[in-house]
């Protein structure tokens, strides 16, 4: 059968760029080629989708069901107003600067997210781009003693934890502090390494969330999950995109870490945010 789009890797060790389909509507055979071409880059990127609400939840559904349907990442407040980095005390802001520290989703819930579909409403002239980074590769790359050091070991995952970090303390009892997903937050024991359900492939699970390896000293666990980072997000292994209003983007949670970059607060940046749930086995934190 031949393929109903065209595909174009992007220069990393995962990616694609997504052309020649429109994903509102698309028919089950063509779903089906372009979930195993999900599942061979990771990260799909569709340009000029200008996906409407509905649209982007319906996409997203075919991956299975959803963390929640669709949410607002960005600094515009609902009366239009901006959110602004000297904000200091303002919640989303604070969340906005620590999501460009490197993650995955809901790695601090019981179930990790599958995946997300991303989309681009307004767009800054100065930064605000989205970097991901390939777990798989870089397990692959590891020397074979690291491999065999990190073999058996775990992680404890916490947003209160990696919020802390960048000094932010949220206010609770308020409607952000649920919608941003402090409520119920508590330490979730995790692997470092994560074998993937579908294809099979090992990757690190790491990330900003991620903290206190059991059986090692706060000073040892720190300096291994960061030495991991700093390893993991490097070339070939990462990629920004400059978003362009209207693209769209489908990500594997289960084996790419994603990053914000900064941008100029003072210019709008409106993004839609639709988390597919992770399944109840394989994505379960450790019990």
């Amino acid at each position: 059968m031949v393929q109903a789009f065209d595909v174009q890797p992007v220069d990393a060790s995962f990616g694609a760029v997504v052309t020649g389909l429109k994903l509102a509507g698309i028919d089950d055979a063509t779903w089906k080629a372009l979930h195993d071409t999900w599942l061979e880059y990771a990260l799909l990127i569709f340009p000029g989708q200008y996906l409407k609400k509905d649209e982007q939840i319906a996409f997203a559904k075919r991956f299975g069901a959803l963390e929640f349907e669709m949410g607002p990442v960005s600094n515009v407040r609902e009366d239009g107003t901006l959110r602004l980095e000297a904000d200091a005390g303002d919640d989303v802001v604070k969340i906005l600067k620590g999501n460009e520290g490197w993650h995955a989703d809901s790695t601090f819930k019981p179930i990790q997210a599958k995946g997300a579909v991303f989309s681009a409403e307004v767009v800054p002239t100065i930064g605000g781009h989205t970097g991901w980074a390939d777990m798989r590769a870089a397990y692959d790359a590891l020397d074979a003693a690291t491999q065999t050091r990190i073999a058996s070991l775990k992680a404890y995952h916490s947003l209160h934890y990696s919020q802390a970090k960048i000094g932010h303390q949220p206010k609770k009892d308020t409607e952000d502090y649920r919608k941003l997903g402090f409520a119920g937050d508590e330490d979730v024991l995790r692997p470092l390494v994560k074998v993937h359900p579908d294809t099979g492939r090992k990757s690190l699970l790491i990330g900003r969330h991620a903290h206190d390896v059991p059986g090692l000293t706060a000073a040892e666990s720190g300096d291994l999950l960061q030495e991991l980072i700093d390893f993991a997000c490097q070339a070939p292994r990462v990629y920004h995109h400059d978003w362009r209003p209207g693209d769209a983007v489908i990500w594997d949670n289960r084996c790419l870490l994603h990053q914000a970059t900064p941008f100029d607060m003072t210019q709008p940046r409106v993004m839609w945010h639709t988390r597919i749930a992770g399944d109840p086995v394989s994505e379960a934190a450790i019990a």
